[in-house]
């Protein structure tokens, strides 16, 4: 197997770069097992120099290190597909950050592998920051690490044509046997709604145990799902346009308690303090444990096109 040398500063992330590199899939083959090593030592890696520049060149280098992909069912946002596992990044407004969250981790399989590739990047902002989530788990109150160790969380959605995605685009299919049954499968609750809606409900645990380092780690999206984590004329209009019933996402605890507005703060303020950002540019790939860092898409000015792998599927070890 090679060997990559890779850079970490203390509070930076880890870093390699490469030179003279023609065929990046090539590279990308290579250097695999390699590459895999150094995310398990820093649990995300930004690699430079390989000068991606086009889908199917990007697409092929996701592929080759993504080991297995994924399709993403249970989508929050829009994304365009490029076939065979590889994505656009989430369609979610400049101006509106997305915080700290692993992807997926309210489905009971999920990519333990996040790969990102930059074709263009932004003019500024647009960092996909990662967020170690041991010390998360480590420096939040652990009164409410307790109470969500003891009760889990309670991802509630509400889908229909208006706002946020249709249950069609989330879960791939037009046909409501499918989606009863895929719900029935996965430990969501459903119910058919007027208008032609769905509304669900899914019960998940807050931490898991990383697989190969039997590390304690805070997985989940309590803050990013949350209403309090919207901006604040978001939510407003749509509360009150729709009701908190019928918001497209919301996050509580387990046993059905709010999740007030002070927690999801304390959380993505624990989350801020451990945050790790190097701001893209153009033929970047970036790989992220998604069990172990969390990570973020904060706003951006300009042209940002990243392309996404979800990689390695997995489920949790609570």
């Amino acid at each position: 197997m090679s060997t990559l040398n890779s850079r970490a500063e203390e509070g930076k992330l880890a870093i390699v770069e490469v030179s003279g590199v023609g065929d990046a899939a090539g590279w990308a083959e290579r250097n695999r097992d390699a590459l895999h090593e150094v995310v398990a030592q820093h649990g995300a890696v930004l690699v430079r120099g390989l000068g991606l520049s086009d889908v199917d060149g990007a697409s092929a280098v996701l592929r080759i290190l993504g080991v297995e992909l994924m399709a993403e069912r249970e989508a929050f946002a829009t994304r365009d597909s490029h076939g065979d596992g590889v994505y656009s990044s989430s369609k979610w407004p400049p101006n509106q950050p997305m915080c700290m969250h692993h992807e997926l981790s309210y489905a009971l399989e999920f990519p333990s592998l996040m790969l990102f590739a930059c074709l263009s990047a932004p003019t500024g902002g647009g960092a996909t920051a990662v967020a170690d989530s041991a010390k998360v788990l480590a420096e939040l109150p652990s009164d409410l690490v307790e109470r969500f160790e003891d009760e889990g969380w309670l991802l509630n959605r509400c889908y229909n044509e208006e706002i946020g995605l249709s249950w069609t685009e989330a879960f791939g299919t037009t046909d409501r046997a499918e989606v009863e049954k895929y719900c029935s499968a996965n430990g969501i609750s459903f119910e058919w709604i007027s208008g032609g809606g769905l509304r669900t409900s899914q019960r998940r645990s807050a931490v898991a145990t990383h697989p190969r380092s039997g590390e304690r780690l805070w997985f989940n999206q309590i803050a990013f799902l949350n209403q309090w984590t919207m901006a604040a004329e978001v939510r407003e209009y749509l509360v009150d346009v729709y009701g908190k019933e019928n918001l497209p996402f919301n996050t509580s605890f387990g046993e059905g308690g709010e999740i007030t507005q002070d927690v999801v703060e304390v959380i993505n303020k624990t989350y801020d303090s451990v945050t790790l950002r190097e701001p893209w540019r153009a033929g970047d790939l970036m790989l992220v444990d998604n069990l172990r860092t969390a990570h973020s898409r904060e706003a951006f000015d300009g042209p940002r096109e990243v392309l996404v792998a979800l990689g390695v599927p997995t489920t949790p070890l609570a």
